[in-house]
């Protein structure tokens, strides 16, 4: 692998870690302020309507998505990149790089008709709309898919849907206009990844009935949220099935490969910014007559973080670089990796960061709280460690322990 960043991804580097801090980070605690003094939680605050205008006007915009409708970057150019938009919590959506609107505007980039292209993606390239993604159910272990218990049911030239949903992230944003469902329209298919599709759902049609947002360690991450949904009866025209009946599991593969890598690429920006503030405050501070960095403990602290963020950024780099050669399908050995490691990796330093802060460490003072949160719902998130383990195990046992 090229160790050396493209040209142009050396570019947008710069141009990106310009902008953030230049006009992001400024801001960070304002956006926070006007999420919670606003009348409606769940309305974009106007700090961050002004940013994405800004951002798309220098042409900092959608850069996450390759091919006719994106940037055409390819992974590897994009991940540092999207570490840099990964310091501030809300800076992808900025720059129209947020989830879960990345991964939805990728299913209809790749397996959306012209018709279902231009209704939904267009808007959501041009930032104008938010979409959720609904796939996990509270009753039921969600880790597995073949779970999944939501009814689609053919009727005429429709489809009516039934079942219950939560973490639909996005959903309880007011922008939001689209949900990605994922439920079953073959129950019996023989072959239990055969049995899923996924359909579009407009967020206001008849039925769709939000229960409640879905707290994370007490953060309702508004204006986002991931709320409970019940569809009841919910009716959509025949033509909103993607991709055509039974090819659900198959979409949900294609859209969370990318997906994961992304959440990787952003923790790691997380874990580096961590690491520099707990450099910051332990040269700082003072403890028992002499600076915090002057402490066995607190250097061991900070050695440990940066070896631990080099050896994830490398991994995710590599699973990136193997994206682009081969395919995301190649590639699942190392996006489970990565997947797997980067998480663990991010809440461990943040730890470490929290704790070298102490008190402050856990108070709405630094992000630190929250990125925490982040980096430990992630270990969940897009497939639980547990599954990618077992993923890799038995892929490397029918290999002998060597590399795909």
């Amino acid at each position: 692998m090229d160790f050396q960043h493209s040209e142009r991804s050396r570019e947008l580097q710069a141009r990106v870690g310009e902008f953030m801090r230049r006009h992001v980070e400024p801001v960070e605690h304002l956006y926070y302020d006007q999420v919670q003094a606003a009348a409606q939680r769940y309305r974009t605050p106007p700090v961050l309507q002004e940013l994405k205008a800004l951002a798309r006007q220098q042409g900092l915009w959608n850069l996450f998505l390759s091919g006719e409708h994106g940037s055409g970057l390819t992974n590897l150019e994009y991940a540092p990149v999207k570490e840099i938009m990964g310091r501030v919590l809300w800076a992808p959506e900025v720059f129209n790089c947020s989830a879960p609107d990345t991964g939805n505007m990728e299913v209809l980039a790749h397996y959306g008709t012209p018709e279902q292209q231009e209704r939904w993606l267009r808007p959501l390239l041009d930032g104008r709309i938010r979409s959720g993604f609904s796939m996990t159910e509270p009753a039921v272990a969600s880790s597995d898919a073949t779970n999944i218990q939501c009814e689609i049911r053919r009727d005429g030239d429709h489809y009516v849907i039934n079942g219950r949903k939560w973490f639909t992230s996005g959903a309880m944003n007011e922008d939001c206009e689209l949900l990605i469902v994922m439920g079953k329209t073959d129950p019996n298919h023989p072959d239990r990844h055969r049995q899923q599709s996924m359909i579009l759902v407009p967020r206001d049609t008849p039925g769709v009935r939000i229960v409640r947002d879905i707290l994370t360690f007490g953060y309702d991450d508004a204006p986002v949220g991931h709320p409970e949904i019940v569809y009841d009866n919910v009716r959509v025209p025949a033509a909103n099935i993607l991709l055509g009946e039974g090819r659900g599991f198959e979409i949900a593969q294609g859209r969370l490969g990318p997906g994961r890598i992304h959440h990787c690429m952003r923790l790691i920006g997380c874990a580096q910014r961590a690491l520099e503030l707990m450099c910051a405050r332990a040269t700082s501070r003072v403890a028992f007559g002499k600076p915090l960095a002057e402490q066995g403990s607190v250097r061991e602290d900070i050695a440990h973080s940066f070896c631990d963020i080099a050896q994830a950024r490398l991994l995710t780099l590599q699973a990136a670089d193997k994206m682009d050669r081969e395919g995301n399908k190649a590639a699942r050995d190392l996006i489970a990796a990565a997947k797997i490691v980067v998480p663990s990796m991010a809440a461990r330093v943040i730890d470490r960061a929290i704790q070298v802060h102490g008190g402050a460490g856990v108070s709405q003072d630094t992000f630190l709280p929250r990125a925490y949160v982040y980096a430990r719902f992630i270990r969940i998130g897009d497939g639980p460690d547990q599954v990618h383990l077992a993923a890799i195990g038995k892929d490397l046992i029918k290999r002998g322990g060597t590399a795909a």
